[in-house]
């Protein structure tokens, strides 16, 4: 019965895909990382312009590859070990809208 309570206790525990993203981390981190290389307006620096109206032609699910496995032979790092996919499709729709939610 013992072993019965534990996987109750862990189906009910929320797993990181679950949880809600840090706004206003992820925030900061894009700015302050992402702007590091990209410009602290986000206009292009040693990166380039990640403004929404830049990335507006761009599909979704490949800014999310990009930024969780970067892009080999460049300076774009992957950030797969420091987010979770969640936490990548929130940068993902920040920078296409310019609007935290």
């Amino acid at each position: 019965m013992a072993r019965w309570g534990l996987l109750a206790l862990v189906l009910a525990t929320p797993t990181l895909a679950e949880e809600t993203p840090d706004a206003t981390a992820l925030e900061r981190l894009v700015v302050q990382d992402c702007g590091s290389c990209h410009g602290l307006t986000l206009k292009g620096g040693l990166g380039p312009d990640i403004r929404p109206e830049t990335l507006e032609f761009y599909d979704p699910e490949l800014l999310l590859e990009v930024i969780l496995d970067g892009i080999p032979d460049t300076p774009m790092p992957p950030w797969r070990p420091l987010l979770t996919e969640a936490e990548a499709a929130w940068i993902v729709d920040f920078l296409l809208t310019g609007e935290a939610r």
